[in-house]
């Protein structure tokens, strides 16, 4: 036995001093290697890109690939990691709480981010996700600014970064939509940066500064929006080449805003009123984000000092275009041709002004998102919109004729039932039996799969996989009281054009996860990954503490 111990002891000894020693000839790559070793230091990356596609399917990477460069994605797929099969594994699959679970490493349920919006029972208010009425705007006259982390309850992999040591890393946001930005950036970055609609410009509020950069001003006295919007949308290729997408014209696409027509080219030269709301609806709003994004690397010298910084950029026109025209629209296509090419030239500069080995970039979705139902239905496909108001009002009158209770329902909202519980007991009424009538009644609706007593959700006879996803996203201080699961292609939408997300299916929950730079292996990865894996694997890399609400796991394959 001790002979045999003695072997395997040497054996290990032997394979360390080789991992030592090879890492010593390695320009960057000691991620995963021996912090063990008595005086080693572990090399770690000067910047790290965290780059959040809105409302990017996963399927786009391969529906679109034969009209990708070799040097956008199909670079980060080719000489990363690629994890096929990374899914969002709570619901709902909504903007907000998709950038808050990548940088958190959490899901609703622990930081608190349920959706875009929520019911505030104590406050008897509709709370917006980022807003903050405690802070000013910086950049603009609008309320526009007043955004904050606040609500946010639980830390980022950048504020633990920031925490790593003692606040000498650089943190700065940006997107297009401020929640976009401030959620990844965290609770102490140095930054976070969102479009203002009514001047054209990059604003922040006062939670980061209280006065913008000089080279923030610089950048938006070059009113790049309205060069980009001087200019009209056309395909880069002529139309034969999209054979991906359906048709140009269909009536149940949604126009941009300011146009009459949905089809290319879209005359943006001639929109004057609310320009800028319209830019947000073109892919020259990432091209614009990605501009920004070199300014502030340039200007804030990312990737300079003694200790890793990290830039956060989340892509918001991929989602305003997509909500418009829907995954199998010529627009769409078109779009992630052009966002391909941006792609391309935002790793060139990275590697002209950072270094090729120097940074690690990730790229991945906050959610996907639904075919147009009149789409799926013109191809003998079941699918529809249900308009919230509208059922909460009819499930409100049917009850109030059972029970001769008004306005038992609050609202309807992140596809859960909120119950008026001040009304309830003004009226001495009991709340399971109010909940199981409006449980039943949702049960008769033809478009709805299921409907769950949150509450009782372990007495209900649903798939595992769901009620874990349910469990995942319910946060008892801002949830409502019964889950809403909608049958498969239905989903809230009070349009009767475009397309949403927010369900636990693929379509809207199967996003792309690659890794690209220092300390990354090329390599794919077909088993599940979750959305929430992105953070710990993160703080592996970065040899950081994980973000103190984090439940996600390393993905240890991709670790060179």
């Amino acid at each position: 036995m001790l002979k045999l111990f003695l072997m395997k002891y040497f054996k290990f000894y032997c394979v360390l001093i080789l991992a030592i020693s090879c890492s010593t000839h390695s320009n960057a790559q000691s991620a995963k290697i021996s912090s063990q070793s008595k005086g080693l230091i572990t090399k770690k990356p000067k910047l790290v890109i965290g780059l959040v596609v809105d409302q990017m399917r996963w399927d786009y990477l391969y529906r679109f690939e034969g009209q990708f460069g070799a040097n956008g994605f199909k670079k980060l797929m080719n000489d990363g990691f690629n994890c096929e099969n990374t899914i969002i594994n709570y619901i709902s699959s909504n903007t907000a709480a998709g950038h808050a679970a990548i940088f958190t490493g959490s899901v609703p349920a622990i930081n608190g981010i349920i959706g875009n919006n929520w019911y505030d029972r104590i406050g008897n208010k509709n709370v917006y996700c980022s807003e903050d009425t405690t802070v000013k705007s910086v950049g603009s006259n609008t309320s526009a600014g007043l955004m904050s982390p606040r609500n946010l309850w639980t830390n980022t992999i950048t504020d633990e970064l920031r925490l790593s040591n003692n606040f000498t890393s650089k943190v700065i946001g940006i997107a297009l939509k401020d929640r976009g930005a401030i959620f990844p950036a965290g609770h102490t970055a140095n930054a976070a940066y969102w479009f203002d609609d009514s001047n054209g410009k990059w604003i922040t509020s006062n939670y980061y500064m209280d006065s913008l950069p000089s080279w923030v001003n610089g950048f938006n006295n070059k009113m790049l929006p309205s060069v980009m919007m001087s200019n009209d949308w056309n395909t880069m290729f002529p139309s034969k080449n999209y054979s991906q997408s359906s048709r140009d014209q269909a009536a149940y696409e949604e126009s941009l805003p300011g146009e009459k027509t949905t089809t290319f080219p879209h005359k943006l030269s001639e929109i004057k009123k609310q320009a800028f709301v319209t830019f947000r609806h073109t892919p020259f709003g990432n091209t614009f984000s990605f501009d920004f994004a070199k300014s502030a690397i340039i200007n804030e010298q990312l990737g300079k000092g003694a200790t890793t910084d990290f830039l956060t950029l989340s892509l918001s026109s991929t989602d305003y275009i997509g909500h418009d025209f829907g995954p199998n629209s010529v627009e769409i296509q078109d779009t992630y041709i052009r966002l391909d090419r941006d792609i391309a030239e935002f790793l060139n500069y990275l590697d002209k002004t950072i270094g090729r080995n120097n940074y690690l970039i990730f790229l991945t979705a906050d959610h996907g998102a639904s075919h147009v139902p009149d789409f799926l239905n013109e191809h003998k496909m079941e699918a529809g919109k249900v308009n919230m108001k509208l059922l909460s009002a009819e499930l409100n009158a049917a009850v109030e004729k059972i029970y001769g209770i008004k306005k038992s329902i609050l609202k309807i909202q992140n596809y859960q039932v909120y119950l008026n519980y001040a009304e309830l007991d003004k009226q001495s009424k009991n709340i399971d039996s109010i909940s199981t009538a409006i449980l039943q009644l949702l049960k008769e609706k033809s478009f709805v799969q299921d409907a769950i007593d949150i509450a009782k959700m372990y007495q209900s006879v649903i798939p595992e996989p769901i009620k874990q996803l349910i469990t995942n996203g319910y946060s008892a201080k801002r949830s409502g009281d019964i889950q809403i699961v909608f049958k498969q292609n239905y989903f809230e939408g009070e349009k009767p054009t475009g397309t949403n997300h927010g369900t636990w299916n693929p379509y809207d929950t199967h996003v792309p996860l690659l890794w690209y730079g220092w300390g990354i292996k090329k390599g794919v990865s077909y088993r599940q990954i979750n959305l929430t894996d992105i953070a710990p694997t993160l703080a592996a890399l970065l040899h950081i503490q994980m973000p103190n609400g984090c439940v996600g796991k390393v993905i240890e394959e991709m670790l060179d």
